[in-house]
């Protein structure tokens, strides 16, 4: 008999806390890395559950990255029957920066002031109004990269001159404004089954953008240590990330934002379907995410058999 789920992931490491959790509780699954895969049309999906595990930064590790195979391999195993947790739809907002903040300023949730541009050469052009300290950010991004912040008006176009700004591999870049992170945090909420399961904050400098929390980013050689720690955010922050992920139809994913020292006001500026969770979580939540998010699978897999 064929696994009930199956796992579409493209990193090696970050999941391994995942199918161990199945493991434990005995739940069969088909683990499928991307790196070689390919599809046929007429064939039937490898399981009527997919859970798609795919990071942005994929392009990162490899040119040929998966992030684009993906949409197509999700969108055509949906339409033979299967359901897919954080489907082609979620994928589509995951990848796109531009798109986040829209539909989060849809919602009437405070976002950092953003211009967006298909052509380096327009970001000059776009930052008029706009006051510095402003980030460039790649519309594709993953673990911090393509982002740069640039302190004056001469800096950026000198910068986009010599070639330097970041480069997203849509084209896509959004000109930011920054919002100074009040005590040097930024919080990420996670959420599942599209309602609030934990927060963190973790410590912001302004100038380092990778701040992925999970196990597999904080091991990394050369990385820079980030204190992180659990939070309770109010229920007004609650219930916007809630909607938000309600919004996008997201399954599983974490949802960040900064409070602006200068105002005060909550900005959300990011939304991340992945979702590989907090290093240490007993250290610093108290209890393993990955237990529920094995439970709220279990309940899935029940519901669709």
């Amino acid at each position: 008999m064929a696994a009930p789920l199956a796992i579409l992931f493209e990193h090696p490491l970050w999941f391994l806390p995942l199918f161990e959790a199945l493991d434990r509780r005995g739940i069969e699954y088909l683990a499928i890395p991307l790196g070689d895969h390919h599809f046929d049309l007429a064939a039937q999906p490898p399981a009527p559950l997919i859970f798609n595990r795919v990071a942005q930064s994929g392009f990162l590790r490899e040119p040929d990255h998966p992030i684009f195979y993906t949409a197509a391999l999700l969108d055509h195993w949906r339409r033979m029957g299967a359901r897919v947790l954080n489907g082609p739809e979620v994928l589509a907002i995951d990848s796109s920066k531009a798109r986040q903040l829209s539909l989060i300023a849809s919602l009437g949730h405070a976002i950092p002031a953003t211009r967006v541009v298909h052509r380096a050469r327009d970001l000059v052009g776009a930052a008029e109004g706009m006051a510095f300290p402003l980030l460039v950010k790649a519309n594709i991004g993953g673990s911090g990269a393509g982002i740069v912040r640039y302190s004056t008006l001469e800096e950026l176009e000198r910068s986009v001159t010599d070639g330097s700004v970041p480069d997203s591999i849509d084209k896509v870049l959004l000109l930011q404004d920054y919002a100074p992170p009040r005590g040097a945090v930024i919080t990420r909420v996670e959420t599942l089954g599209r309602r609030y399961l934990y927060a963190i904050e973790i410590e912001s400098g302004g100038d380092n953008f990778d701040l992925c929390p999970a196990d597999a980013c904080v091991a990394q050689p050369g990385r820079k240590a980030i204190a992180m720690e659990a939070v309770t955010p109010s229920d007004e922050i609650i219930a916007a990330a809630e909607a938000i992920a309600m919004a996008v139809g997201l399954d599983i994913g974490g949802i960040e934002f900064v409070v602006d020292d200068r105002d005060g006001v909550p900005r959300f500026y990011d939304i991340n379907a992945l979702s590989n969770f907090v290093a240490s979580p007993l250290d610093v939540l108290g209890w393993d995410p990955h237990e529920r998010l094995v439970d709220w699978i279990e309940a899935r897999i029940k519901e669709f058999a």
